[in-house]
């Protein structure tokens, strides 16, 4: 069973119904606004991992894992709905998709984000995950507003073509690799991308090379993956570090 305590804040898997209620609960808060429960098919097929306060229980993250064995239960993620990921299908080693991360709102602290890492790559380790996907999503449905951080995408950090996925859904942007230019502001750019996204890619990974409109989250989302080899040597100690 994964726990990690750390300062003032625990993250372990849910282990029972109202565990994941609670998450579902703050979920909706993040995605959808105001008091309910964001629930699909996926969430029983998942592990969920909770960042909690280990005195009042109060939630502050939560994510759900789903592991993937060899490229066989790829058509049956929830990335798999928006992305055709037959590339991914020979994918050499263990895949584990990360899904609905989400941070409470309020005052920012970057111990959750920390704790939410460092409880993952226990997991990683432990489970000897060797990919890491999942959806990264950027608010609204107006690719204009997301202009430079997709065209930073594109010019630092596309896909290894080999695991690129490809087109499934049908209300898509496709990353214009002709707009990557100087007039892009990179370092404005990272700034403003989703921090979970930003985490990847600090950490080497990749996306895709479109984002997909998703209506019903109002969001554009964008295949995300981390090759956890590939991790850079010293980011890796840092990580087990914290969830040691």
């Amino acid at each position: 069973m994964l726990t990690l305590n750390k300062g003032r804040y625990r993250a372990r898997l849910a282990d029972t119904p109202g565990d994941i209620r609670a998450a579902q609960r703050l979920r909706h808060r993040c995605f959808r606004g105001g008091e309910g429960l964001d629930r699909d098919r996926f969430d029983e097929l998942c592990q969920h991992v909770l960042v909690e306060s280990p005195e009042s229980r109060d939630l502050f993250a939560c994510f759900r894992l789903l592991p993937i064995r060899f490229g066989v239960q790829l058509d049956g993620c929830y990335s798999a709905q928006h992305y055709d990921l037959a590339a991914l299908a020979s994918y050499p080693g263990n895949m584990v998709e990360m899904g609905r991360f989400c941070i409470a709102p309020g005052p920012p602290d970057p111990d959750i984000l920390r704790v939410a890492w460092g409880a993952l790559t226990a997991y990683v380790d432990q489970n000897r995950v060797d990919l890491l996907f999942g959806c990264s999503s950027f608010p609204g449905v107006d690719a204009k507003d997301h202009a430079g951080a997709f065209s930073y995408l594109t010019g630092r950090h596309l896909a290894p073509e080999c695991w690129r996925p490809g087109i499934r859904a049908a209300d898509i942007v496709r990353f214009d690799h002709d707009a990557v230019g100087d007039q892009t502001d990179f370092r404005l750019a990272i700034k403003i991308l989703p921090p979970l996204l930003r985490s990847y890619l600090a950490m080497g990974g990749w996306v895709g090379d479109h984002a997909v409109i998703d209506g019903d989250l109002n969001t554009m989302h964008v295949f995300t993956g981390l090759e956890i080899a590939k991790i850079p040597a010293a980011r890796a100690r840092l990580l087990r570090a914290i969830s040691a």
